[in-house]
């Protein structure tokens, strides 16, 4: 049975062919802070002065540094935990990525959230193949920052 409870859509393992096209979100607000962008960075070795250096950000028309969009779609798992919950399964997993687009930036210091609808459900051996299609927006912002579609795979 799935139960969206307020913004957050609920469902066991083996209801999720019904749940397509379900809508869930928007999650909490998360900010994002230079320390976390500027580790972010490190991890990555993507020291591009528009992410970690402010005084060079603010001479582009950014005006100010951005977060990586690897780190936005980093974000997903965490801010998609809070709005869609699948129940009653063994194991999941992230199986990747059928597009992903950026359509405007994040600056250091905003908060993002994201919403999404259930794009496809697929059984596979064992389990079901789970494609959300989710936008991760910034607070003020007039343009999605992320649009993506995921691939989860639900194994009983």
């Amino acid at each position: 049975m799935s139960v969206a409870n307020g913004t957050k859509l609920t469902v066991a393992i083996d209801d999720l062919p019904g749940v397509v096209g379900e809508a869930f979100g928007p999650s909490s607000w998360r900010a994002i802070s230079q320390p976390e962008v500027d580790q972010f960075a490190d991890l990555t070795d993507d020291h591009n002065p528009i992410h970690i250096d402010p005084v060079a950000a603010a001479a582009t028309s950014f005006g100010t540094t951005i977060v990586h969009g690897f780190f936005t779609l980093s974000l997903v798992a965490p801010l998609l935990a809070d709005v869609l919950e699948v129940t009653e399964y063994g194991v999941g997993i992230n199986y990747g990525l059928n597009k992903v687009r950026f359509p405007a930036p994040v600056p250091v210091g905003s908060r993002i959230r994201v919403s999404g609808t259930i794009g496809s459900v697929t059984e596979i051996p064992g389990g079901y193949q789970v494609e959300p299609i989710v936008t991760i927006e910034v607070e003020g912002g007039t343009k999605p920052v992320c649009v993506a579609e995921l691939a989860m795979r639900y194994y009983k």
